[in-house]
């Protein structure tokens, strides 16, 4: 169980006069909001409340998560936290927090290639959190209703279905920009100056430049960090959305149609030429105003349904569909799970598989073209028949296995000899009759087109 305890009592010797008011921080953060004030109250002694700590590491704690340069684990803050506290709320609150660098590590994209995280140590996600807890509310108050990613009460499939009500009322051609490496050329001067309009303690503007600052340990070796604010710590998506919503209320001081979700940002147009127009003109605004570029080979002006958004596919009618993408990328999954070499049983397999393809149909549930999710149940159903055949290897055992299912015997030797490869195999009636899809159900393999049914209702 999660000690709640670990800044208890708060430090109360280090709690500055609050400016003369008694209204609450809701009330005073929407005052200064409507009145485009910076926030002068004292941040950091909010951050350093023991309420606000202690949930910082009940989630941090609750996030798991590996270790940062110095190895220490979820699991170890509370001991470290019990002997360094005082030093720890000290540093805090005089500004002289010195991060640790992070460490690099890098995982793999869906398809080709790979992304690079930074992994703060522990005490540094701890810290991060706790300034996100406070800043977080802060902010949202200012951010567009165009923008979906890294906030609270917001998601991915908001950002598709208004992205579909787009297309459904017309606007048909896709201005579909990303953002060239963005978390890594994220320019700290740029988005300091964003922070210092809505934040007055130096303290707190002093503690965030330092965790941009931090260095980043790569293969035992720290490197300087001048740009960027790499992807892993708990602050770096708050601050990703501060640095593009100049980007967003430009957009919407222009009057258009869009969606953006972290930064992968959909301008929805009605035709080709205005979209060009929009991604010339938005290429110089970005580079001018917040020096960012646009990925020229993956941002493209087309037709809605030649691009994805966020895994989806929204086709000219409106309907929202699975991309090619997506399906190819759980296809290359499911092949990974069925290899002959991995010496697993069928039932072993079909649980493996079956967490994947609910988490998979969690994420796909909204979709309204059920043809894809039917074509790819009975291409999982055929990759497993051929798992179980490659299993039996030789003529007796495939002939005895398809007898023992109910194929008649000479159906089940004329299969078992025929010579074809696997995969041809796989799709030949005795199979079909063998492992049917009710056999498959038997088995328990979640069946994609009725979980996605289910999941609507």
């Amino acid at each position: 169980m999660i000690d709640e305890s670990n800044f208890t009592p708060s430090a109360n010797r280090y709690e500055a006069k609050r400016i003369g008011t008694n209204i609450s921080d809701e009330q005073q953060i929407k005052k200064v909001i409507l009145n485009n004030e910076p926030l002068t109250t004292c941040l950091m002694e909010k951050i350093c409340e023991s309420k606000n700590l202690n949930l910082a590491y009940k989630r941090v704690k609750a996030n798991k998560g590996s270790p940062g340069i110095d190895g220490m684990t979820v699991n170890d803050m509370r001991e470290f936290i019990a002997l360094h506290k005082t030093k720890l709320l000290e540093s805090l609150l005089t500004g002289k927090y010195k991060p640790q660098p992070v460490r690099e590590v890098e995982i793999p994209k869906p398809g080709n290639g790979t992304r690079k995280l930074g992994i703060p140590t522990v005490m540094d996600r701890l810290v991060q959190q706790a300034i996100l807890q406070i800043l977080q509310p802060i902010f949202e108050q200012r951010f567009s209703n165009h923008s979906f990613g890294f906030r609270p009460g917001r998601s991915a499939h908001q950002a598709v279905k208004q992205a579909q009500s787009y297309v459904q009322a017309g606007y048909r051609i896709v201005v579909d920009m990303d953002l060239e490496k963005f978390f890594d050329r994220v320019n700290h001067d740029i988005l300091m100056s964003k922070l210092a309009k809505v934040i007055e303690d130096k303290r707190l503007l002093k503690i965030i430049r330092a965790f941009l600052n931090a260095g980043i340990m790569r293969q035992g070796v720290c490197a300087e960090r001048v740009e960027g604010a790499p992807q892993g710590g708990p602050l770096s998506p708050l601050l990703s959305n501060i640095m593009l919503d100049e980007l967003d209320k430009e957009l919407e001081k222009r009057g258009h149609k869009f969606c953006r979700y972290a930064d992968d940002c959909n301008i929805y147009v009605k035709s080709l030429r205005a979209g060009r127009r929009v991604m010339d003109s938005l290429k110089q605004f970005l580079d001018k105003r917040l020096r960012l570029k646009v990925n020229e080979g993956k941002s493209r002006v087309s037709e809605i349904q030649e691009r994805q958004f966020l895994g989806f596919q929204i086709l000219q009618n409106g309907l929202i569909n699975v991309s090619k993408k997506s399906e190819r990328n759980v296809k290359n999954a499911i092949r990974m799970i069925t290899k002959r070499n991995r010496g697993r049983n069928l039932a072993k397999i079909i649980t493996e598989l079956n967490v994947k393809l609910n988490g998979w149909i969690n994420y796909f549930k909204i979709i309204e073209k059920p043809a894809r999710l039917k074509s790819l149940d009975g291409w999982i159903r055929r990759k497993l028949r051929c798992y179980r055949l490659k299993q039996r290897k030789r003529n007796y055992p495939i002939a005895i296995f398809l007898i023992n299912l109910g194929v008649n015997r000479h159906s089940a030797w004329n299969t078992a000899k025929s010579g074809k490869g696997w995969w041809r195999l796989s799709a030949v009636p005795a199979l079909q009759q063998a492992m049917s899809n009710a056999w498959f159900v038997d088995q328990g393999l979640i069946n994609l087109e009725q979980r996605a049914m289910a999941l609507k209702i």
